[in-house]
């Protein structure tokens, strides 16, 4: 046994003696890792071993033995510890804890002249373990209630253990009255937070909730997200489940299958149903008894290509690394305690075990301090498995810190004339801050400790837990893995374990079942784009001044486009205006020179310079299709034209009755004609006309005004800049110059067959076919097309529309004016009427 080299040369030969004597036993021994063994009809270790007397006591319990046999009782018994199962690593932790105590006392600057002693108990059941409990808190065998403050108290200042948080949650309210604290070295269920229910509870190791996470980080990590988790069916594993549910609620992680063991647990039916749901990720949330059982089991049933995320509890165990077949199941990773090499320890254990000696059958020991433990060896204390050796030394050094600051320890000696109560010693341990091993020993106010990291470990294939990442808690949190050195069992890359797929690149994730990771996928259509980290299950519609293709991840700014002024249609089109506005303005002077001429006369007379005058101001609405529309331009764009064109159609109207009556309508109804003249028919028509327009234009525009539109829908690359109208309130407008336009068409036609040279009545319609078929142009084009230069079109129709009336019906009456001035004579026109009427009677 090399291990043993004891500086110490009275142990030395004792030692070797002791060596020769283990390797008597080691076949005997089972191959479990944690030395399942039956109580053995060996020398029992003396009691001392589990008590040592001292100025102050401090109390241990650890699962030495395991009672795991749920056996119903008729009668109240304890169990018999030492008939059960025995367990190393717990035997190791309590030897760490007697090394601590060992240690402190032969310390010079850790309570001076001040000796510790322990009362340790082997906690090996949390239902019918209590008679170590009760010695611990009985004053001279008696419990009694309280009477006066800090009488009838026990000599224990602190507790240390138990290790399960089932056990802790058993026994812990004993010691909560009392305010006795309690420093646990594995209950890591969360639930010891709550500080109302657990006054004077703290420990050494982290919560469910710390490990949990970092599980969750390696999962991550891998991008893993279709995982089982298996956990004890009791206080820790519950409380583990718990704690991953709610760190995986904001993750893209699935629970797809969650089981608690116990023994009554089908394995194979678990295994069967998490290979159905094709799990590949399963992390195993368990006792390190629990876990061997089920690594076992899935060696047996032949699982494989699996990843398996081991818990602090199990991950580090000797024996199942180099079970026969563990590679089959697959990759096993871990999170472990970190392995701190406690100096001295092993010499202590060498000691302890060179010194064998029986005890006489008369020697009177407690039940729960009784092991039959004489065959191991040190090197079998010293091989096993050393997760949670650090927290029980840390423990018993808090404690200690404790109780040196309660008696005011310093230069050398300690107050010895301070009575210090338990409530003393929690008081200075949650002000605990001293070095321990280079790491400082500090706990935060529920209790748990503000020092320690995380190991993260991978078995590999000489049967090793080797050391692959950490996860380091203070200062700050940092975590890291180095990924190379993993051996997948798929001989190269990460194993995946996704219920579904990743959608490709632009597809949205519509989910199927009650699993987010289980979901088909979707392309986002044109507008629409998808953020993966923001949400992957919803498309996002772009913003209307952006826009995308098929299956885009983002969006792009969209190209805004109108007719600015500098456009060479728009300088064409203003041009046409201004020239329309000269034009007019030319007519008008012609026809003022020639006022009383026939064709004047004929054409109108007062009411042309109406008609121009109007035609000028409709031109006004040509110059605002043009720029970037504002609502001031949106109105103007319409409202001239509307209003003023609709006295140029009522003018037509009258101007088209009145040719009509005048050959027609004259002779047949006389009457008519009189009260038309009489009372000067043709300028109330224009007057109707012009005020009900103007009273539909302010309704309509009170109800809902013309204002800037960007056009989106058809160009998805660009923004069309153009005004929006709305139809409904337009409707009137509109209906009234359509009901007008056709009036006047009626009157027109009416009078095609009059005088060939007279021909005011065939001018008119032919200037109403012009207005007619430019409309129908620019409609049938605004339905195909919907880019910016429908405004360009719009504005020429609109310019068309003058000028049909201002070229064809106005233009040839300037000819007669001025190149055939003979037709423009009264014996003319009346000559025409002379022989038209003739024509008619006969």
């Amino acid at each position: 046994m090399a291990g043993c080299q004891i500086s110490d040369s009275r142990i030395g030969p004792q030692v070797t003696s002791v060596a020769a004597e283990t390797l008597k036993f080691l076949p005997v021994m089972n191959k479990a890792e944690e030395m399942l063994l039956p109580a053995l009809d060996q020398c029992t270790v003396s009691a001392s071993e589990f008590q040592l007397e001292g100025d102050y006591l401090i109390g241990g319990l650890f699962d030495i033995h395991h009672d795991s046999a749920l056996v119903y009782r008729d009668r109240p018994e304890a169990v018999d510890c030492p008939s059960q199962l025995f367990i190393l690593s717990s035997y190791r932790r309590f030897q760490l804890m007697r090394f601590s105590v060992e240690q402190i006392n032969n310390s010079t600057s850790l309570l001076p002249n001040v000796s510790l002693g322990y009362e340790i108990f082997d906690h090996c059941s949390d239902t019918q373990n209590f008679p170590g409990i009760l010695n611990l808190i009985s004053v001279n065998g008696l419990i009694e209630p309280w009477g006066e403050p800090h009488k009838n108290l026990s000599k224990l200042i602190a507790l240390v253990g138990p290790f399960s948080s089932t056990d802790t949650l058993t026994v812990a309210p004993l010691f909560m009255m009392d305010l006795i604290p309690m420093v646990s070295y594995g209950a890591a269920s969360s639930a010891f937070t709550e500080k109302i229910k657990f006054p004077s509870f703290l420990r050494t190791v982290h919560s469910n909730k710390d490990i949990i996470e970092v599980i969750v980080k390696i999962i991550l990590h891998f991008n893993w997200r279709w995982v089982a988790f298996l956990n004890s069916d009791n206080d820790f594993g519950k409380d583990g489940l718990e704690m991953f549910i709610k760190t995986i609620r904001d993750t893209e992680i699935c629970l797809a299958y969650t089981k608690g063991i116990n023994d009554n647990t089908n394995r194979s039916q678990m295994f069967k149903q998490i290979e159905a749901q094709k799990i590949r990720t399963i992390i195993v949330f368990t006792t390190k008894l629990t876990a061997e059982e089920l690594i076992d089991s899935a060696i047996q049933l032949n699982i494989t290509n699996k990843v398996w995320i081991a818990g602090d509890t199990w991950s580090l165990n000797k024996r199942l690394p180099k079970e026969e077949g563990i590679k089959n199941i697959g990759t096993v990773l871990g999170v472990s305690q970190p392995v701190v090499e406690i100096p001295g320890f092993s010499d202590f254990i060498c000691s302890v075990k060179s010194q064998t000696h029986c005890e006489n059958a008369e020697q009177q020991m407690f039940c729960n301090q009784v092991c039959n433990c004489s065959s191991l060896g040190a090197e079998d204390i010293l091989a096993i498995d050393p997760s949670f050796s650090f927290p029980v030394y840390s423990a018993v050094y808090a404690i200690a810190h404790a109780l040196h600051n309660s008696l005011q320890c310093g230069a050398g000696r300690c107050n010895g004339n301070i009575t210090v109560y338990p409530h003393m010693v929690l008081a200075e341990l949650k002000k605990s801050n001293f070095t321990l091993l280079n790491r400082s020993i500090q706990f935060d106010d529920n209790g748990d400790p503000k020092f320690g990291s995380y190991s993260i470990v991978f078995w590999n294939h000489h049967g090793d837990a080797e050391e692959i990442g950490f996860y380091y808690f203070y200062p700050e949190v940092n975590f890291f893995i180095n990924s190379t050195k993993i051996k997948w069992y798929t001989k190269g890359e990460v194993p995946t374990s996704l219920c579904s797929p990743e959608c490709p690149v632009g597809y949205a994730k519509k989910q199927h079942g009650i699993h987010k990771c289980c979901f088909n996928c979707e392309i986002c259509r044109n507008g629409m784009y998808i953020n993966s980290t923001e949400n992957p299950y919803k498309c996002i519609r772009c913003k209307d001044t952006e826009w995308s293709t098929e299956g885009s991840t983002s969006c792009n700014l969209r190209v805004v486009e109108y007719i600015p002024f500098t456009d060479i249609w728009a300088i064409l089109i203003m041009v046409g205006a201004w020239a329309l506005v000269g034009l007019t303005l030319a007519m008008s002077v012609l026809f003022a020179i020639n006022y009383n001429t026939p064709v004047v006369r004929s054409a109108g007379g007062p009411m042309c310079f109406l008609i121009l005058g109007c035609l000028s101001l409709c031109s006004l609405s040509v110059f605002f299709y043009f720029d970037k529309p504002t609502v001031s331009f949106c109105i103007l764009r319409f409202l001239p034209f509307l209003l003023f064109y609709t006295v140029c159609l009522a003018c037509f109207v009258v101007r088209s009755f009145q040719i009509v009556c005048i050959f027609k309508m004259a002779a047949k109804f006389p009457k008519l004609n009189s009260w038309w003249m009489k009372y000067h028919g043709q300028w109330l028509v224009i007057t109707v006309a012009f005020v009900t327009q103007a009273l539909l234009l302010v309704i309509s525009y009170s109800y809902a005004p013309p204002k800037p539109y960007n056009e989106t829908v058809w160009y998805p690359d660009k923004i069309v800049l153009s005004c929006d109208i709305n139809l409904i309130a337009s409707t009137g407008s509109v209906a009234l110059l359509l009901f007008l336009c056709s009036l006047c068409f009626i009157f027109s036609y009416m009078g095609k067959d009059l005088p060939k040279n007279y021909n005011e009545a065939k001018a008119i319609t032919f200037c109403l076919l012009l207005l007619i078929l430019t409309w129908i142009i620019f409609a049938t084009e605004s339905m195909l097309y919907h880019g910016k230069h429908i405004q360009t079109l719009n504005a020429l129709t609109i310019l068309s529309s003058l000028y049909s009336f201002l070229l064809w019906y106005f233009l040839p009456k300037c000819y007669i004016i001025i190149f055939q001035p003979q037709k423009n004579t009264q014996q003319y026109f009346q000559g025409l009427i002379q022989n038209y009427t003739k024509t008619i009677s006969q």
